[in-house]
């Protein structure tokens, strides 16, 4: 029997999601067209440069543009022309009025896709993040205007970081679709590869493809508020998250994962995901099912605010013209996202108090500098700590997890830090002379520690290629008189 042709793919909307998707379909041998309005993007896209930083993708991009697979541009009506299958990627930021999510940039895909002239063997297929709901009226509206055409919903979830990985290995691919429809045999050839390598594939209706994402940004972000909740509990009494959150690892209906205390979580998902689901469980009568979510959110904003008064307290009550140091402005590590940045909430709280705030990341410096001009974004660890009277560590970068704290020191006012990420050895740090301070941590003098918690064995961050590094992190300690130590140390 003759082979079916390899359906051809647009991918509407390069951001993070888009391009990414874009990318990796193409290293899957799929011929790829990315769209975008932005067309400063996608001249940037087309010469090989990444608008945003994710390990290994910028390398796939520029193969895959040299072996022809992958182009892109700016005109949906070309889309519509070229391909059989269009993934929808497109942001759904949390709307200004309120909680709920903006459904514009999806509405104006399908929009013009149908303008366009949508094919009646053509296959939207969704992956933005949308309220439960947003899939059937979307359907509703391809099928009265383009009948034939399909819809499925395909939800994503990639961790910045680990993004490239997370597309070409998933850990499940979800299906959203309608029954006696093609769509689950087209999107079954599209991740044959992922399928074949025995990824679990769940096949359901609309609205629980929805929930899907969703219930699970829902539960980490719960997860995460929990023990910084349970940090506020130590805070009050003595106790030891970091003790306490290792007796509860051992647990296997807990596990270790998301139980590391610090100043919560951040970036462009988790946030206003939480909120646009509390928002549509209001809309749907179902408001009081989700209302402990408020609380989770509020655990999580109240976690910056007392990072801020942490440092207060060790600033003598008065952070007025006291120079302050911040490591990390991307909200996570091996990602330059700034968006809803925990650290970058901390610094500019404590420069609207009056301190002198540096900020060094290795990689989100110029999102920071370009968003928060009133802070000194430094070029290197030394340039933010040089005569700092704290050091605030807010971003687990592994550059900052490893750095010698003996060598720090000398390049201090006051060897004062808060460990806002919970990565840094307690007695290390005591030991070369430092004041240790976390957020639910009892001041303490340095003791032996037997064994690593169980909590902090987590999965490790992927090393950046020296080649993709930026050139601030490639030159991070060179002569600077600053050491790193043994990564295997630790």
């Amino acid at each position: 029997m003759r082979a079916q042709p390899r359906p051809t793919i647009s991918v509407i909307g390069t951001g993070y999601l888009g391009a990414t998707h874009a990318v990796c379909m193409a290293e899957l041998g799929f011929e790829v067209l990315g769209v975008d309005i932005d067309a400063n993007r996608i001249r940037q896209l087309s010469a090989g440069d990444t608008p945003f930083y994710e390990p290994g993708l910028a390398a796939l991009l520029r193969s895959n543009l040299e072996a022809g697979r992958l182009s892109f541009t700016c005109s949906i009506a070309a889309a519509v022309d070229h391909a059989d299958v269009h993934f929808v990627c497109v942001g759904t930021p949390q709307r200004p009025d309120s909680q709920a999510a903006d459904l514009r940039h999806v509405d104006a895909v399908i929009s013009g896709l149908i303008a366009a002239g949508l094919g009646p063997r053509s296959l939207v297929v969704g992956k933005s993040t949308v309220p439960v709901g947003t899939t059937a009226r979307l359907a509703a509206r391809i099928a009265a205007a383009a009948p034939g055409a399909e819809l499925a919903w395909n939800p994503e979830f990639l961790r910045e970081g680990f993004a490239v990985e997370d597309t070409l290995h998933p850990d499940r691919l979800v299906f959203g679709v309608t029954s006696g429809g093609r769509a689950e045999a087209v999107l079954r050839a599209l991740y044959s590869r992922m399928i074949d390598a025995s990824t679990p594939v769940i096949v359901t209706d609309y609205a629980t493809a929805e929930l899907v994402k969703v219930a699970a940004n829902a539960f980490l972000a719960t997860k995460i508020s929990f023990i910084n909740a349970m940090s506020e509990v130590c805070d009050a009494t003595g106790g030891d998250v970091v003790e306490l959150a290792d007796a509860l690892a051992h647990d296997d209906r807990i596990g270790p994962l998301f139980l590391r205390a610090g100043i919560g979580y951040g970036g462009g998902c988790l946030p206003k995901d939480v909120r646009a689901f509390q928002a549509r469980a209001r809309e749907l009568g179902v408001g009081p099912a989700l209302s402990f979510l408020g609380e989770v959110d509020a655990v999580n904003m109240r976690a910056r605010a007392r990072a801020v008064r942490l440092a207060h307290e060790l600033l003598g009550g008065d952070p007025m013209n006291r120079a302050v140091a911040v490591l990390g402005a991307a909200f996570k590590p091996n990602s330059d996202d700034i968006r809803d940045s925990p650290a970058l909430d901390v610094a500019t709280a404590l420069r609207r108090d009056g301190a002198h705030v540096a900020v060094y990341d290795p990689a989100a410096a110029a999102n920071a500098r370009d968003r928060h001009p009133n802070l000194h974004i430094a070029d290197s660890v030394i340039g933010a700590v040089a005569g700092a009277e704290i050091v605030l560590v807010l971003t687990e970068w592994s550059e900052f997890r490893t750095l010698d704290p003996a060598a720090l020191r000398r390049h201090v006012a006051r060897p004062v830090v808060i460990d806002g990420r919970g990565v840094l050895d307690p007695d290390a740090w005591r030991g070369a002379g430092w004041t240790y301070r976390a957020l639910g941590r009892p001041p303490r003098p340095a003791t032996v520690r037997h064994h690593a918690p169980r909590h902090l064995a987590e999965r490790p961050l992927p090393e950046r290629p020296t080649s993709e590094r930026p050139t601030s992190e490639r030159h991070l300690h060179q002569g600077a008189g600053l050491h790193v130590v043994d990564k295997a140390a630790h």
